[in-house]
């Protein structure tokens, strides 16, 4: 085992706070940059369909050109029964409706052309408060219907 030891003097320790206040900077603007990690997934500045459709397809999914609706809805003050259900598959992939209680927000629908059982009514719905990627979903229409996160089945 190795052991360095050194004298502090007022010169040192002052150096050592600015060097560790240097890292802990670095660090926090890293984090705020990538939108706090799995919070955003990656889904901050998104404006354009182009950028929806290459959020999905950073999931794996092949969707249709354009959203098969558009939806403004406002997210509930109080999230209760249903939301709050949802609201759990959203906090389980890093999103959380919470945060966006009695605002608006859009919700995009697209036709997704590659799920993996090859069914064929399965569509992605993206909620977006302003440019930012609050939610998301994959569910099927069929009457027995399912629904799951937005990441690609197996991955």
């Amino acid at each position: 085992m190795i052991i360095f030891t050194t004298k502090l003097n007022r010169k040192k320790y002052v150096l050592a706070f600015f060097v560790v206040a240097v890292l802990v900077l670095g660090i926090i603007l890293a984090v705020a940059k990538t939108g706090g990690g799995k919070d955003n997934v990656g889904g901050k500045h998104i404006s354009t369909n182009e950028d929806r459709i290459s959020y999905l397809e950073s999931y794996g999914w092949v969707v249709s050109d354009q959203p098969i609706a558009s939806e403004e809805l406002v997210i509930p003050n109080s999230l209760e029964k249903t939301y709050s259900q949802y609201n759990t598959l959203q906090t389980e992939q890093g999103f959380n409706l919470a945060r966006f209680q009695g605002k608006k927000a859009m919700r995009y629908t697209y036709k997704i052309l590659n799920y993996p059982t090859g069914e064929t009514d399965v569509q992605a719905n993206l909620l977006m408060y302003k440019s930012t990627v609050i939610g998301g979903d994959v569910c099927t229409t069929a009457l027995d219907g399912w629904m799951h996160g937005l990441a690609y089945p197996g991955s």
